[in-house]
């Protein structure tokens, strides 16, 4: 799931070229595919993540850049990794007033795509530097490339075999970081909530 989920922000909407710079926040989770899929495609990765712990192993999975949001400005080191240019494509399941600083961060002509939304407070839309920069903000979710398989079949079967063959070449290497039983499913969404996982949580039957 995470893998079609990020292949279809950033292969088939995005159409990530050699040597783009690709923004990837709450990078832990379906970021991880994001950050294999930039690195298979020869794209520069910025990872972020709120937890500093969380730093190494980012880098050891394949970022190129990690970012700790808690302790660094984000719009700030984006510039400085980029040489001012900003980065091309954002992947965002946040939203939330962190939008307008992924703004800031984006290169002119950037896309933005939030595929969740995990903040609290609301999204502005940041007008002013989406017209000072030409920038896309897309609401992108996983069921554009898997709903309607009949309609579109072409699609879903691209998608499907672009994970595939990642899978089978070993660029892609799923992480599961906890495993429980259904009847555990409170701790299951306590540990979620923690923030302290990195790669996907499995409850059982």
């Amino acid at each position: 799931m995470q893998y079609l989920t990020a292949y279809g922000a950033l292969i088939r909407e995005g159409k990530l070229l050699k040597d783009d710079f690709v923004l990837i926040t709450a990078a832990s989770s379906v970021g991880i595919a994001a950050i294999e899929i930039a690195k298979a495609e020869g794209v520069i990765s910025i990872a972020a993540t709120r937890s500093g712990k969380k730093k190494s192993k980012l880098l050891e999975l394949g970022a190129n850049h990690v970012i700790v949001t808690d302790e660094e400005d984000l719009s700030e080191r984006v510039n400085t990794i980029t040489g001012g240019e900003g980065t091309r494509i954002i992947f965002d399941p946040i939203g939330g007033r962190a939008l307008e600083t992924f703004a800031a961060a984006a290169s002119p002509s950037g896309i933005i795509f939030e595929y969740g939304i995990m903040a609290e407070d609301p999204t502005p839309y940041p007008l002013h530097l989406a017209l000072m920069k030409h920038l896309t903000v897309k609401a992108y979710t996983l069921f554009e490339v898997v709903s309607n398989p009949d309609e579109h079949p072409n699609e879903f079967s691209k998608a499907k075999e672009y994970v595939f063959n990642g899978l089978i070449r070993g660029d892609f290497k799923p992480i599961i970081s906890r495993t429980f039983r259904l009847s555990d499913v409170v701790e299951a969404h306590r540990y979620m909530e923690s923030n302290v996982q990195i790669g996907k949580i499995v409850v059982t039957v």
